[in-house]
């Protein structure tokens, strides 16, 4: 897989920020941008891979819902 260049518009002091947490971490503004980049796709794969198992499993599971055998009027008297 390669890699592309991308043109990020960021705010100045921000950016200035940034430069300074990288430095002090021994990295590069892209690294940190690319790191978090990695970490944000993962997390949103195992979320929608965790959705489908909650659908699947609530497919699977057989369960039935009972008639409803109150009506909220007559347990608040009206």
């Amino acid at each position: 897989m390669g890699t592309k260049n991308i043109t990020l518009a960021i705010d100045e002091d921000l950016l200035d920020k940034v430069r300074v947490i990288a430095a002090m971490e021994k990295t590069t503004v892209n690294a940190l941008v690319r790191g978090y980049l990695t970490e944000f796709a993962g997390k949103r794969d195992r979320t929608a891979k965790v959705r489908q198992r909650l659908v699947n499993r609530s497919r699977s599971a057989g369960g039935e819902v009972g008639s409803l055998g109150w009506m909220r009027e007559a347990q608040h008297g009206r």
